[in-house]
C-alpha cells in the first residue's frame, strides 16, 4: 500500500496503539471508526493538541472516508469556547450536500 502522507499516518497509529493497544488499533484501522473517535484517541495520546490537528487533517487522505464525500469537501474546525481561541476541539467535513458532523464521518486506511 502506497500511502499519500507516511508521516501523518504514523503518528495517527503510534496514537492509536498508545491509548488502545495494538489490537484495538489495528481494528479500527482496519473495520474502521468515527472521526469523533479518532478526535478523541488522538487528544489523549501523549501529543501536543497541534500535533493531534495536523496529523488528523495531513492523513485525511489516505482513509477511505464514509458516506462517500464526492470530489468538493473540505473541513471546518470547531474552536473552544474561549473568544478568539484557535484551539481545535472538533472538525466537520463539509460538502456540497451538507455537513457532516465528527460522529457521521466514518474512516477506514486504504488498502
Amino acid at each position: 500500500m502506497s500511502l499519500k502522507n507516511p508521516d501523518a499516518i504514523a503518528v495517527i497509529v503510534s496514537a492509536l496503539r498508545d491509548v488502545h493497544g495494538d489490537d484495538v488499533a489495528r481494528m479500527m484501522l482496519v473495520e474502521g471508526m468515527s472521526l469523533a473517535n479518532l478526535l478523541d484517541a488522538m487528544f489523549s495520546a501523549p501529543l501536543t493538541h497541534r500535533e493531534a490537528i495536523r496529523a488528523i487533517t495531513d492523513g485525511l487522505d489516505d482513509f477511505i472516508i464514509t458516506p462517500d464525500l464526492g470530489p468538493v469537501w473540505h473541513l471546518k474546525y470547531i474552536y473552544g469556547n474561549q473568544p478568539g481561541s484557535l484551539h481545535v476541539v472538533d472538525l466537520e467535513i463539509a460538502t456540497p450536500d451538507g455537513t457532516l458532523a465528527s460522529t457521521d464521518a466514518w474512516l477506514r486506511l486504504a488498502s
